[in-house]
C-alpha cells in the first residue's frame, strides 16, 4: 500500500465524503461540486435535497459535471454514513448540549489520517440554520471556521470551500498527527447508534432513566462515548454489560 507521501492527493481525497442535508437553494449544490473539484475531492452526498436534479445546479457547478452526475442521492442520514466512523459536522454552535469543538486544519488532518482505512463523513446542514442537534449528536467532533463576529456568514458553497482547501493542503503532507493503537478498529455510525439504542433500552429496563425525560442524560452519554470513539471490541464488551444487565432485571433478584 501507498504510503501517506507517495500516494497521490486525489486518492487520498476519494475516501471523504461531503454530505449536504436538506438543501433548499440547487445552485448550492452546483456551487459545491465545484468547490470539492477544485480541491481534488470527487464524493459528494446528498440526503433529501429539496430540488434535485436541477439545472441550476448544472450551471453553478461550472464544469464540475462529474462530480454531480456521480452524486449520491440518500433518503436518510443513516444511509449517507453507512460505513464511516469518523463523522465531522460543521456548526457554529450546539444549542443545548456543548460538544467537541475543532477548527478546520485540525478536523482536515484527522480526516486524512483516518481516511487510508476507512471512510469519513463531513456534514453541511441547512443554508437556514445548519444542522439540528440531533445530527450534531451523530458527529464525534464539530468543527468551526474562526469568522468575524461581527459578520460570520457563510454560505454553504463558502464554507465547503474552506474545508476542502483544508483537506487538501493536509493530503499534500500531514502534520501534527497522532498514531492509533494497532489494535484499534473504529466502529461505523450505524454500529454506535445500535449502542446507543441498547444503552437507552437498558437504562430504562433498570429504571435510571426517567421515560418522560430521556433525551438530555441520552445526549450527554452520546457525547461521552462519540468523544471515547469505542473500537469494535469494546462495543462488543459494552453491549455484553448492557445484555447482561437486562438478563440480571428480566430474572429479578428469585432468580440471583
Amino acid at each position: 500500500m501507498a504510503g501517506p507521501d507517495t500516494e497521490p492527493v486525489e486518492s487520498r481525497l476519494a475516501r471523504i465524503r461531503i454530505v449536504l442535508i436538506n438543501t433548499t437553494h440547487p445552485g448550492n449544490i452546483g456551487a459545491t461540486a465545484r468547490a470539492m473539484k477544485v480541491m481534488g475531492l470527487s464524493s459528494l452526498h446528498l440526503v433529501t435535497p429539496k430540488i434535485y436534479p436541477s439545472a441550476d445546479a448544472t450551471a453553478m457547478a461550472s464544469g464540475a459535471d462529474d462530480i454531480l452526475q456521480n452524486a449520491v442521492l440518500h433518503h436518510s442520514l443513516d444511509s449517507a454514513l453507512e460505513g464511516c466512523p469518523l463523522v465531522l459536522g460543521t456548526s457554529a454552535r450546539m444549542r443545548s448540549l456543548p460538544m467537541p469543538m475543532i477548527d478546520a486544519r485540525r478536523a482536515a488532518n484527522q480526516a486524512l489520517t483516518e481516511s487510508t482505512s476507512h471512510d469519513v463523513a463531513i456534514l453541511f446542514g441547512r443554508e437556514r440554520y445548519g444542522l439540528v442537534n440531533e445530527e450534531m449528536q451523530r458527529c464525534q467532533f464539530l468543527v468551526n471556521i474562526p469568522s468575524n463576529p461581527e459578520y460570520s456568514s457563510l454560505n454553504l458553497a463558502q464554507a465547503v470551500q474552506i474545508i476542502s482547501y483544508e483537506l487538501r493542503v493536509a493530503a499534500q503532507g500531514f502534520s501534527d498527527i497522532s498514531v492509533d493503537p494497532v489494535d484499534w478498529e473504529p466502529v461505523d455510525d450505524r454500529q454506535m447508534e445500535g449502542l446507543f439504542e441498547h444503552l437507552e433500552q437498558t437504562l430504562l429496563d433498570l429504571r435510571f432513566l426517567n421515560p418522560n425525560q430521556p433525551r438530555r442524560l441520552m445526549m450527554r452519554l452520546r457525547r461521552l462515548f462519540n468523544r471515547a470513539r469505542p473500537d469494535q471490541n469494546e462495543i462488543n464488551i459494552l453491549r455484553g454489560i448492557l445484555k447482561a444487565s437486562q438478563d440480571a432485571v428480566e430474572k429479578g433478584p428469585e432468580g440471583s
